[in-house]
């Protein structure tokens, strides 16, 4: 072997790895791109404030207050209108809503880890590839002191789900060397080598290889429980929305029929005022009761509005955005019946269709599955190796692959190797918080069965006394009716002042409004029983997919080499901090069938 040249491969590798580090940054030294995108400092440390002065208007005119005092409702005059129906709002928010579609990824993201954790048995394969070069002085002279060589080779792990492992290795390679006492200075090998590994005690068998599986398992079984929960929710909130958003325009009609009837009034003021039959004062108290009904008006509209946005949200439609001005009309009317439920009944099926009882019942099956684990791993740790390997060797790659082949050399190793703890107190304490944690979770298992029987049985109850308030309001408002007209009549001979039509127009009103609430709480009183019982009343049975939003978004966005923050539906775009340019909102389709929603 030629000194010479063996002493000149580090002096080139040691150049070539001082190009390398002198044409790339300092490898010590932290650099922007070591942090990720910044956000500027004035964007996290300032705050900016509204200046209301641009918004400033000019008091109104008296021929502005006329107009208004005229027509209290002009502003919602003229606005587009849609109407919805309490099935489209259902289908609605399946299709749309944004709480409903973060949720529904959640299964997609659970069966990934799912997946991960199954992964854990693929075989690994193993290639490898070892070059060698020494040069050192030595005592002995029949010793090497250079050699020098390549190996190349492949090997394949095999997880077992007994908790053991199999490997199978095969290496070749070449040496030389200048040991002048050797058979061959240069020689070719080929070895195979199968090793086995199994544990005894500790991490041993396929219940305790398995655990993180069956923990995964269960994880994703709680994910798609929480995620009906939601669907249910969701439902459940567009239908409050909806008999919220009746009530608030069926509030306004009301307010408007008063305000007709207090103008009504002051115009019969001014005809006997003017016939002499009453005094100067009569007009101002209509006018007063005039003025009270638009404020009666004004409040009316903005619980309209208010009540409308919370529908607009929740069913997110395209082109009805929570900013539009778009009125939405609610066309289903309600249609209160008496009902006699059974308390003992709905609360069984409540406590069976129930997803927070299926998520405990998940839980404890788990528990079941750690404390198996943990007294599994508080075991002494015993491990059986066996290896067997059968060697070649030879002047040449293929004589030493024909002496593999034949077995002429072959070896095993049988070993137990073992690690006891002394005391072992940590894998103790583990185990008995598993068995802490079971026994609370079963006490609180019985904590909630008796919260969701209470919360049937006041659903319940809201739904019966509902349907009393219904009978006492309409009678409430059929007596008010009369008694208003008697007032106009007794105002019309002269017995009463215009405050006493008006005091009796407003209890009208009061009433008209108690039975208009007390319709819309009944409804809203049904869609919480069939929330307490875990079902949708009054919808067909109805099914979902979880939603994979992979499937719908641009490459872009699903790289994880670019952050990005795309909104979901319609509204104003986002504007991503570390982009200089708004992104377009995204509106994956649903994979839900809203056509499967009935009332």
């Amino acid at each position: 072997m030629n000194r010479a040249h063996a002493r000149r491969h580090p002096l080139t590798l040691a150049l070539i790895s001082g190009a390398a580090l002198a044409s790339c940054s300092n490898p010590l030294a932290p650099i922007d791109d070591d942090y990720g995108a910044r956000v500027s400092r004035d964007r996290l440390r300032s705050i900016d404030s509204l200046d209301p002065t641009p918004f400033r208007r000019d008091d109104p005119t008296p021929e502005e207050i006329a107009r208004f005092m005229a027509r209290p409702s002009a502003r919602l005059e003229g606005l587009a209108e849609v109407q919805l129906s309490l099935e489209t709002v259902r289908a609605s928010t399946l299709e749309n809503n944004l709480d409903l579609r973060v949720a529904l990824v959640d299964p997609v993201i659970q069966s990934e880890r799912l997946r991960q954790e199954e992964a854990k048995f693929e075989a690994v394969f193993r290639p490898s590839v070892r070059v060698f070069e020494s040069d050192r002085p030595t005592f002995n002279v029949t010793d090497p002191n250079q050699q020098e060589g390549v190996q190349f080779g492949a090997g394949v792990d095999i997880p077992l789900r007994t908790g053991g492992r199999v490997s199978v290795d095969l290496v070749e390679g070449r040496s030389q060397t200048n040991n002048p006492f050797v058979t061959l200075g240069t020689s070719y090998n080929a070895d195979t080598a199968i090793s086995i590994s199994q544990p005894l005690l500790r991490n041993a068998g396929r219940r305790a290889s398995t655990y993180s599986i069956r923990i995964a398992a269960y994880d994703d079984q709680i994910t798609q429980a929480r995620t009906k929960l939601e669907v249910i929710r969701q439902l459940a909130l567009a239908d409050r929305a909806y008999w919220r958003l009746y009530a608030a325009r069926r509030d306004l009609e009301v307010a408007q029929r008063q305000y007709e009837l207090a103008v009504a009034q002051l115009e019969r003021a001014r005809a006997r005022v003017r016939a002499g039959d009453a005094p100067q004062i009569e007009i101002i108290r209509a006018e007063a009761g005039v003025a009270a009904q638009l404020e009666a008006i004004i409040n009316a509209e903005n619980v309209l509005l208010l009540r409308q946005r919370e529908l607009k949200r929740v069913v997110n439609i395209p082109d009805l955005s929570v900013g539009s001005e778009t009125m939405v009309v609610t066309v289903t009317e309600p249609d209160p019946v008496r009902y006699d439920f059974d308390g003992r009944a709905l609360t069984e099926q409540a406590l069976t269709n129930r997803m927070e009882m299926l998520e405990l019942e998940l839980r404890l099956a788990a528990d079941l599955s750690t404390i198996e684990f943990t007294k599994n791993q508080a075991l002494p740790l015993f491990t059986l190796d066996y290896v067997y390997s059968i060697n070649g060797l030879g002047d040449s790659f293929r004589r030493a692959n024909t002496q593999m082949a034949h077995n002429n050399f072959e070896s095993w190793t049988l070993s137990l190797n073992g690690q006891i703890p002394i005391g072992n107190e940590a894998a103790k304490a583990r185990v008995q918080q598993a068995i802490l944690t079971r026994l609370q979770r079963l006490s609180t298992r019985d904590a909630r069965m008796q919260a969701i029987e209470q919360e049937v049985l006041n659903a319940i109850d809201v739904v019966e006394l509902g349907w009393k308030r219904i009978l006492a309001a309409r009678q409430a408002a059929i007596t008010a009716a009369r008694t208003l007209e008697a007032e106009q009549r007794q105002f019309d001979a002269g017995a009463r002042t215009s405050t006493d039509v008006l005091d009796a127009a407003t209890r009208l009103a009061d009433a008209q409004r108690a039975e208009v609430r007390a319709i819309a709480d009944y409804e809203i009183g049904l869609v919480d029983l069939g929330f307490a019982t875990g079902t949708l009343l009054g919808a067909a049975k109805l099914a979902f997919e979880p939603f994979d939003p992979r499937s719908t978004l641009p490459a872009s966005v699903v790289d994880p080499v670019r952050p990005a923050f795309p909104p979901a539906g319609p509204g104003p775009s986002y504007t991503d901090p570390f982009a200089d340019t708004p992104r377009p909102p995204a509106r994956p389709d649903s994979t839900s069938d809203p056509a499967s929603i009935q009332r």
